[in-house]
């Protein structure tokens, strides 16, 4: 199978620029890259398509090359930002570009990395508009959508150039890294083509180069894919923890599950649609969310992630905290409502209430006599009841537990 069908049955081609190259450079074994620029300390969920496209295009026989943008970073991609981005400084920037590097190495051991500040930043002003600038004719760039479409809003000088300068991070690949295929998103295609047309002038039309893009993820509603009311689901588990990043794709709507299966895992299309038709049997059991949290969770956080994704996931399905690893436990401070206390030495009611988890000592005790305050897994019933350090878990932590499913974490300072 060629990649561009692999891509087709998936879903998520949207647009090539020519097929035959694309396929030639698979029988060559050339370059692929895509482009992440550092602008946070993470990639995040909606950066895992073209993550996974990488791979994807790894496994038909591409070398991957993701472009960390520690040059045009600092100025932002205006494509598909309704304004300008805010710049950040040189500090922010290579601190991001050190951290998105390591991870995207966790992700895809073999792919190159490579910082477009490496010539970006030693190039001269007059030398990008001689040798850059004159191979771009103004009316061809006002009618890029990523431009025509922020003409009205307003558009930097500066956000106007950023397409000039993705131009030449392909040129650069194409001529010192054996690089012939730019992907992205749907709106990175006024980008890409202006990196096929720029290489076609310096190299003359009997070139390789050429690109493609991908449907862009989101929800049915055509809202971004990836927020929470909390904000963005990060790959880096220090921001979003393991059981975090599991339960967002477990608490997917059946209506988006098959479109995520197909475009964010490895699984074949006969294995996911035999995931379909059990999942069709009992929707109830949310056994397609399960295939899929599970598949991008082990991506993204390795069996040691996806196994304490499992074991909190279970332990607070079930009430069983105390089987929870003090790792695990840890790891909840990003994903329960939280308080730090001075001491644990408090009445029961007092508790609670310090801690935001019943309103009043009356409605405290009302939880406590319907036997719906859980310590740890265990049921307080005795509204004089003394917490000590005995309730703890690895001698710092409380998991109240009100109801059967509001979860707190209580620890000390």
């Amino acid at each position: 199978m060629s990649i561009i069908k692999e891509l087709e049955w998936r879903g998520l081609l949207k647009q090539l620029t020519n097929p035959e190259k694309i396929l030639k450079a698979q029988e060559l074994k050339k370059g692929v890259y895509c482009g992440f620029d550092p602008t946070g300390d993470s990639l995040h969920v909606g950066h895992l398509i073209q993550i996974l496209l990488l791979k994807r295009f790894e496994q038909f026989g591409f070398q991957p090359i993701a472009i960390i943008g520690g040059g045009t970073g600092m100025i932002g991609d205006p494509s598909g930002k309704k304004a300008e981005r805010t710049l950040l400084d040189d500090k922010t920037v290579n601190q991001n570009v050190e951290e998105i590097t390591s991870q995207m190495k966790t992700l895809i051991p073999d792919v190159k990395i490579v910082n477009n500040a490496d010539w970006l930043g030693k190039i001269t002003l007059i030398d990008f508009l001689r040798d850059v600038g004159k191979d771009f004719n103004i009316s061809y760039l006002l009618n890029k959508e990523n431009i025509s479409s922020r003409l009205e809003t307003g558009l930097s000088f500066t956000e106007f150039s950023y397409t000039l300068l993705q131009a030449y991070d392909f040129y650069q690949l194409y001529v010192n890294y054996d690089c012939v295929v730019q992907t992205g998103g749907s709106d990175q295609w006024g980008n890409i083509t202006s990196g096929t047309d720029y290489i076609h002038k310096k190299v003359g039309e009997n070139n390789l180069a050429c690109g493609l893009t991908m449907n862009l993820l989101t929800k049915s509603d055509g809202t971004k894919f990836g927020k929470t009311e909390s904000g963005a689901v990060w790959l880096n588990k220090t921001k979003t923890s393991p059981y975090e990043f599991y339960q967002f794709f477990f608490n997917q709507e059946d209506k988006e599950t098959g479109k995520l299966l197909r475009y964010l895992t490895f699984l074949t299309e006969p294995e996911i649609k035999a995931i379909e038709e059990q999942h069709a049997q009992n929707p109830a059991s949310r056994f397609a969310q399960k295939q899929l949290a599970q598949a991008i969770t082990l991506f993204v956080h390795q069996e040691s992630g996806l196994e304490q994704a499992l074991a909190v996931s279970e332990a607070l399905f079930t009430g069983n905290v105390k089987a929870l690893s003090a790792t695990a436990v840890e790891s909840l401070k990003q994903s329960l409502e939280q308080y730090q206390t001075e001491t644990f030495d408090l009445p029961i009611l007092d508790l609670l209430v310090k801690a935001n988890i019943v309103s009043s000592k009356r409605e405290g005790r009302e939880f406590l006599a319907q036997r719906a305050i859980l310590l740890n897994g265990e049921i307080v019933q005795d509204e004089n009841y003394q917490v000590s350090m005995v309730d703890l878990l690895y001698d710092n932590y409380l998991i109240v537990r009100r109801g059967k499913k509001k979860y707190h974490l209580i620890y000390q300072k």
